[in-house]
């Protein structure tokens, strides 16, 4: 059997599929160009939370300022970059049945204040359309902030994952993870939601 590479094998990482991750998918300049559009053009609010019995702020479980990133004529090179990633991790590790992006991209910014978000999932019941892979780009550089780790319950013990700006870390949206308080510095970071057929 003949074996054809149409591109170079990036490193990647995946425990028992829990969370892959995928590095170098964005160079120094790019990642100054994203945050540099985030800081400068999109409009920032508290964060809100959606579920069937409480919706809106509620700062006691999540607490950040997010903005979000349209697919326009400044962003396309940014969503087909994200686009490329989302479906190469999408056939090492998981091989969902996905659409692709049918929600804006999520600019997250968390203080110093014990900005965090608590245990969730993102495939919320009120969501429209089925989120089936979640991704997070590390915006921050590590030493830039305290705290903020992102972490994912894996049965009874809590996983960690490594710092390091530019990394994406991509998950089932139905996995229970959070963003532990930040206690000093601010962490930035822009998360993805695909979409697809509901899971069966």
């Amino acid at each position: 059997m003949s074996n054809y590479t149409f591109a170079p094998m990036p490193p990647t990482n995946a425990e028992n599929n829990v969370y892959a991750t995928w590095e170098n998918g964005f160079s120094k300049e790019e990642l100054d160009e994203i945050s540099s559009y985030c800081e400068q053009r999109l409009v920032l609010s508290a964060a809100t939370i959606d579920r069937e019995e409480n919706s809106g702020t509620a700062p006691e479980w999540r607490k950040s300022q997010t903005g979000w990133i349209s697919n326009n004529d400044s962003t396309a090179w940014f969503y087909d970059k994200m686009a490329y990633i989302a479906r190469n991790i999408n056939s090492l590790f998981y091989r969902f049945d996905l659409y692709g992006f049918q929600e804006d991209m999520q600019y997250a910014v968390y203080g110093s204040g014990g900005d965090h978000y608590d245990w969730h999932i993102d495939s919320g019941a009120t969501t429209v359309v089925p989120r089936k892979l979640s991704f997070s780009l590390q915006l921050s550089h590590p030493l830039d902030y305290e705290g903020g780790n992102l972490e994912f319950m894996i049965g009874k013990n809590v996983d960690v994952v490594r710092r390091e700006r530019g990394l994406i870390v991509a998950f089932p949206a139905y996995r229970l993870h959070r963003v532990t308080p930040v206690t000093k510095g601010i962490r930035k970071s822009i998360v993805v939601w695909t979409t697809g057929p509901q899971f069966r």
